[in-house]
Formats: structure tokens, sequence, C-alpha cells
């Protein structure tokens, strides 16, 4: 007996859904940054990035975009109600806070020459756009 395929489909349906699964955003912003929200209702509010989801280029940020969840007790002792989370923003609304001066920033990367350590000898670092100091990633 014969195992029935799809002629048209058989190849390509695997690979090009997995390829559209592991395509990921390059993003400006990381985990820990702190950001200013520059469009939409909360525009001017500042936070620090709950969360990066890098497939939908979106950002979690603390205390932007908050929107009310209703949740159901789980246990007997537990009360329902409705609670407020942050709800994520689109990273091309947000710009990095600079460390030293607090006012938002472009950045760019350049790759640290730093001789004195062996593990280190070229690492990429960000660069505020606006004074040229590096800006650590919070980790």
């Amino acid at each position: 007996m014969r195992i029935l395929t799809y002629r048209k489909t058989a190849g390509k349906r695997l690979h090009a859904r997995h390829a559209e699964n592991s395509k990921r955003e390059k993003l400006h912003v990381s985990k820990g940054d702190t950001v200013r929200v520059m469009r939409g209702d909360d525009k001017g509010k500042e936070g620090k990035v709950l969360r990066v989801f890098l497939k939908t280029g979106r950002v979690l940020v603390e205390g932007v975009n908050l929107v009310k969840m209703h949740r159901k007790a789980r246990t007997a002792e537990e009360q329902s109600g409705i609670r407020e989370a942050p709800a994520s923003v689109h990273a091309s609304n947000l710009m990095l806070l600079d460390p030293k001066s607090g006012a938002p920033t472009r950045t760019k990367a350049r790759f640290d020459t730093d001789t004195t350590h062996i593990e280190r000898r070229r690492t990429k670092e960000r660069v505020s756009v606006k004074n040229g100091e590096p800006i650590p990633r919070v980790r």
C-alpha cells in the first residue's frame, strides 16, 4: 500500500515554516536598560525594560502601557479581581537613556580594543551618539 503525500508542498512546507519562526529582529535595547517612550499614549514616560520579544520586535517596559486584566481565583483563599500589568510596546517607539546625562540618545556600535585583557581583545560595545560615551549592558 502506498503512503499518500502532497506532492506540491512535500519538500517546501517544513523548511519554510522553520525559516519564518527562526527570524529575529535586531533591537537597540536589551533587558535592564532604562528607556523613554517617544510615541503613543504614554509619551514621555520612563521605565526599565523587563522583557524583550525578539521575534515581534516588542518590549515590555515597567509602568508603561498598563492594561487591566481580569484574574479568576485559583484557590479557595485567593480572591478574584482586576489587576494592572504592563503590555508590550514596539521598540521603535522607545529611546535609550544616556546613563550620565539622562537624555534620550541614539546608539552606535564600536569595537573596544582593550589590550590589557587577553580574553577581551575585541568586544563590541554600545556608544551614545550624543557624547560618545559607552553605554554598559545591564546583565
